[in-house]
C-alpha cells in the first residue's frame, strides 16, 4: 500500500512539473503578492504558450508572464517575453517591462494603480510569431 501511495505522490508531483502551469511567487518588488482575477492563456492555435497572471500588493499592481514548458521544448527559446499593466483610464503601459531572449518568466514593474480599473497584459515574441494574453479588467 505504502509503494503504491508512494509511487502516486510522484506521479502527481511529475505532472504537476510538467504541466507547465505557472507557479508564481513573491516578486523581487514587492515580498507578498496576491493575484488578483483569473489567468489568462496567449495561444498559437490550440497550443498554451503562456501564462499572464495580475497580482497586488504593498500598495502596487504586477503583472506576470510565464512560458510554458512544453512551448519551450517544441519551439526552443528564440523569443523575448513582455508585461505590463494597462488601466482603462489611460490605457497606458505601465510598470512595463521586457525580458532577455528566451527568459521564461517576467514580473512588471510596480504599477502604482490599484485604486483604478486595471488588466494584465504579456506577450511572447518570436522571429516568426508575436502572441498575446490580457486578463480581464479589475476594478
Amino acid at each position: 500500500m505504502r509503494k503504491i501511495l508512494a509511487a502516486g505522490a510522484v506521479a502527481a508531483a511529475a505532472a504537476t512539473l510538467l504541466s507547465g502551469t505557472a507557479h508564481a511567487e513573491s516578486n523581487q518588488y514587492c515580498g507578498s503578492v496576491t493575484q488578483i482575477g483569473s489567468t489568462a492563456y496567449a495561444k498559437n492555435r490550440d497550443e498554451t504558450v503562456a501564462s499572464v497572471k495580475q497580482f497586488k500588493g504593498c500598495g502596487k499592481n504586477f503583472s506576470y508572464v510565464y512560458v510554458w514548458d512544453s512551448w519551450i521544448a517544441n519551439h526552443g527559446r528564440d523569443f523575448i517575453v513582455r508585461t505590463h499593466v494597462t488601466t482603462t483610464r489611460d490605457n497606458n503601459a505601465h510598470g512595463y517591462k521586457a525580458g532577455a531572449q528566451g527568459q521564461r518568466e517576467l514580473w512588471s514593474g510596480p504599477a502604482d494603480t490599484v485604486d483604478e480599473c486595471t488588466r494584465a497584459h504579456g506577450e511572447v515574441d518570436g522571429s516568426s510569431y508575436f502572441l498575446f494574453a490580457d486578463t480581464s479588467e479589475r476594478c
